[in-house]
């Protein structure tokens, strides 16, 4: 294991674990969402090279790369009060992949998304998990997110039109690079 890679211990533990249980813990019927671990970088990485990840015209780059995306969705939780997420089973915690409420670098807009391990796949997993984040964003006052995805992920578009996205060709306009915009409103809930 890279050194970077292994977990703190000692005081740094206990200080991760503070900051992790800062960040909020979303149930669905069948999911939690909630901080990751630095254990699970393996998953992440794996789902960063894969097919599956929505990188556009970006490509999927290197392990450091995999590393500094990691990090900066993690980041975002101090900077933002919005992030990444470990999506695991409510039955027996398996990590099923991540999901992120967050506005990268060079992104116009707050985005959701949703990258699953290619076993989690076709379950509803990421509608699932992509309702509990438009919940989520609507809790913190915001009236719209987009979902960025590249050309060819026609599966992760059906997933955002399940959410009820629909394609922004505006905001599709205003990027630097060739993605699909999904635009999800948020309604405020009636009481």
């Amino acid at each position: 294991m890279t050194p970077w890679l292994s977990p703190p211990t000692g005081a740094a533990a206990r200080l991760t674990d503070q900051f992790a249980a800062l960040v909020p813990v979303l149930e669905t019927e069948r999911l939690r969402l909630r901080a990751p671990r630095i254990a699970e970088f393996d998953a992440y990485r794996s789902i960063f090279h894969s097919d599956r990840w929505p990188h556009g015209d970006e490509g999927a780059g290197t392990d450091e790369d995999a590393w500094l995306d990691f990090n900066q969705m993690l980041a975002s939780w101090m900077l933002r009060g919005i992030g990444l997420f470990a999506v695991e089973t409510q039955l027996d915690a398996t990590l099923v992949g991540f999901a992120s409420i967050d506005h990268e670098w060079g992104d116009p807009e707050v985005e959701i998304g949703w990258m699953l391990t290619a076993d989690a796949e076709g379950q509803g997993y990421a509608t699932e998990a992509g309702a509990a984040l438009l919940e989520l964003a609507r809790s913190q006052g915001r009236k719209s997110v987009v979902s960025y995805m590249g050309h060819d992920h026609p599966r992760s578009a059906a997933v955002a039109q399940r959410l009820g996205g629909v394609r922004d060709p505006k905001a599709e306009a205003d990027l630097d690079h060739a993605l699909f915009v999904y635009r999800h409103e948020l309604k405020e809930q009636v009481q």
